[in-house]
């Protein structure tokens, strides 16, 4: 309790208070500008604040520091994941061409010979050619003819001819890279990777909506009149190539980056839903991994080999054409997924659109018949705020599959294609270089990696957590699921009326929309808890803010 004294001194000094906001107050209003100055209005519908909210999103995502903390906000909104599309390097539905350019955001252009920035390293890599197509014959043959593996009669056709076509592109990728080390300086420095994880996740616009949302909104009055509005499909792909070669440096671009907003690359708009195609949907989280973790300083891929032996397991009556077509959409989805991991890694993102173009290379080979593609990454937005207003296209060179050699005969290669040998030596010759501008402009100055935080606690749990989100392993609590007798019963025909409502869909309640932070935190024994904070009962999270 104040004394009579004390509470004069208080009521007095907030009048003081109140009359220096008056003063304040006044004198902002009286000041006088030449031209008047009015609030900015601001449409109020429905559409205009989820967009001004999606912007916001997006926006707080462009500011965060670090790699791994953009790659779990991408996913914050889901904690059981994104019903995401499910798009591989190893099966391709009937006439996939249409939908994966228009997924993809790539114009293909078919071609017989390498671009001409190639040119330059013709006379070297016919030199390089003569040196080593005697040693390129020599590993044919043994690979062919001289090995024999005892777990062949356990694989399917496919299997076998991706296992070959392995070994092949292993010792033709040694041959090549050490003939070729002391002739350019970008081949010794560089990786290689066997086998890499590759993994990339965006969101696409433009697609019809599916049936399932269509009815969710019919529930709903004030939806009504929004049954078949656009939504973002998340898309994920997943693959696996034989053998990647990556350096510090990026590989120039085929094409100005001016050229990305011609007109005459523009993809034609493919609005049907992939599930009538023949894709599937998966509950996961979106993973951007291009084969190695963040803060590896060799983070450009500059070419990438991929097997063909899911052309053995397409029907016969898809003929020679589709089959064309579904290594073009191999090599375009492959590289389109390589190349925006990549971009992930230097801080743009599906909702960040790159400053820069990125360029990589990729070979479709069972061993016999090479197919190579030249590929350049302009734009990686394709939301549905951004897939009617992006006027950039990605751009793909690609050749038909041309034979390496004709036969094997007595243990010997006859015919060896010296032109498509020289066309692959001249990948290995295609020399990185350094780009003027900034490479990662959406990234901290002092913390790029989750590595650099200097705080142990925080940088330890954002490096488990962001491990546990890649490896994608089933939640503690399962998904709620919805069983065939109650979407009968109780969601279709609701005969059941007169039980108790406890499930989730009875309740109001979608389990998808729940956060990745809405959980309990790990729980800390009192014998554990810090003094003099011995109240805190419950470990600290680092989420990011979005």
């Amino acid at each position: 309790m104040l004394s009579v004294r004390g509470r004069r001194v208080f009521t007095k000094a907030k009048q003081l208070t109140l009359r220096r906001y008056a003063q304040v107050a006044l004198t902002e209003e009286n000041e006088y500008t030449e031209t008047p100055n009015y609030p900015q209005i601001q449409d109020m519908s429905l559409q205009a604040r989820k967009l001004r909210k999606r912007q916001a999103v997006y926006e707080k995502i462009k500011k965060i520091n670090t790699v791994e903390e953009k790659q779990i906000a991408l996913n914050m909104p889901r904690y059981y994941g994104w019903p995401c599309i499910m798009l591989g390097d190893d099966r391709f539905p009937y006439s996939a061409m249409p939908l994966v350019q228009f997924y993809t955001r790539t114009h293909f252009k078919p071609i017989e010979t390498l671009p001409t920035s190639y040119s330059e390293t013709s006379e070297l890599a016919n030199s390089i050619v003569n040196e080593i197509k005697s040693h390129v014959e020599d590993c044919i043959v043994m690979e062919n003819d001289s090995i024999r593996r005892s777990d062949d009669c356990q694989l399917e056709e496919s299997q076998k001819e991706d296992n070959l076509a392995k070994n092949i592109v292993r010792q033709i990728n040694r041959i090549i890279t050490n003939n070729a080390a002391d002739k350019v300086p970008h081949i010794l420095p560089s990786q290689i990777d066997y086998d890499p994880r590759h993994e990339a996740f965006w969101f696409m616009g433009g697609s019809n909506v599916p049936d399932n949302v269509v009815n969710w909104r019919k529930q709903y009055a004030p939806l009504k009149d929004r049954l078949y509005e656009p939504i973002d499909r998340p898309v994920q792909y997943k693959g696996t190539p034989f053998l990647t070669v990556r350096n510090h440096l990026p590989l120039k671009p085929f094409v100005p980056y001016s050229e990305a907003t011609n007109p005459e690359f523009k993809v034609e708009k493919f609005s049907y839903l992939p599930e009538s195609v023949g894709y599937t949907v998966e509950f996961r989280h979106g993973t951007n991994i291009p084969g190695f973790w963040p803060g590896d300083l060799d983070e450009f891929g500059l070419l990438s080999f991929h097997g063909r032996g899911h052309i053995l397991n397409r029907k016969e009556s898809y003929g020679p054409q589709d089959n064309l077509e579904a290594l073009h959409c191999q090599a375009m989805v492959a590289s389109f997924g390589w190349l925006l991991a990549q971009a992930n890694y230097q801080g743009f993102t599906t909702y960040n659109d790159i400053t820069y173009p990125l360029s990589t290379q990729t070979v479709i080979t069972n061993g016999h018949l090479i197919s190579l593609y030249a590929y350049q990454l302009n734009t990686i937005t394709m939301n549905i705020d951004m897939i009617d207003n992006n006027l950039k296209h990605n751009i793909c060179f690609g050749t038909a599959p041309m034979k390496l050699f004709e036969t094997i005969e007595n243990s010997q290669v006859k015919g060896l294609n010296l032109d498509v040998l020289k066309m692959l030596v001249q990948f290995y010759l295609n020399m990185p270089e350094a780009r003027e501008h900034e490479m990662k402009p959406y990234l901290g100055k002092d913390k790029q990696v989750v590595a650099d935080i200097e705080d142990d606690n925080r940088r330890c749990w954002l490096e488990d957590r962001y491990k546990h989100l890649v490896s994608n392993r089933p939640k503690h609590n399962l998904l709620p699921e919805v069983y065939l007798w109650e979407n009968i019963y109780k969601i279709k025909h609701k005969t059941r009326f007169f039980e108790a409502k406890r499930r989730p869909f009875e309740l109001g309640v979608n389990p998808y929309k729940r956060r990745l932070d809405e959980h309990l935190p790990p729980y800390i024994p009192k014998v554990l808890r810090p003094y003099p904070k011995a109240r805190k009962k419950f470990e600290t999270t680092y989420y990011p803010e979005v």
